[in-house]
């Protein structure tokens, strides 16, 4: 498999986890974009790995977790004034506060918490694979998504 077919295939599933990961579209393609020239730059190494796919989403979570380390960096969210020519869309506040709510709660989830949610009830898989992707023991991607799931209950019962 070559490098150019490898991104073909992977990059919108690749995309997908990484809007799960960071909570924001364009964040998550600059993510993916800063990953995908890494892979390209080791693509030997990738293409010789037992599962390219997995290597390249190992990839992709350290540099979710190392990425914008930094007390120095915020980070600021800009939203368009809505267009007052177009039409209201009907009115799903309810479902949009609520998914507002989870994701506020997910972004104060520490990262390596956060990447383990996401690769168990995201992307469906067994610890195993979890603990090669963040690179730990079984043991602690178990106590990752206990902990996660914990503050997260927490959470929804103060609300």
């Amino acid at each position: 498999m070559t490098y150019e077919e490898f991104a073909d295939t992977r990059l919108t599933p690749l995309l997908r986890y990484a809007v799960m990961l960071t909570g924001d579209s364009h964040q998550a393609q600059d993510l993916v974009q800063e990953t995908m020239v890494r892979v390209q730059l080791n693509w030997r190494r990738v293409a010789r790995a037992d599962s390219p796919e997995r290597y390249v989403r190992r990839m992709l979570t350290n540099q979710y977790v190392d990425w914008r380390r930094g007390s120095w960096v915020r980070r600021v969210l800009l939203r368009a004034e809505p267009d007052p020519t177009l039409p209201a869309p009907t009115d799903h506040a309810q479902s949009a506060v609520e998914r507002d709510q989870i994701w506020s709660w997910l972004s104060r989830l520490p990262r390596r918490q956060r990447a383990a949610l996401v690769l168990r009830y995201y992307e469906d898989l067994p610890d195993v694979e979890i603990a090669d992707i963040l690179d730990c023991a079984v043991g602690t991607v178990r106590s990752s998504i206990s902990r996660a799931l914990a503050t997260l209950r927490a959470e929804y019962v103060e609300a």
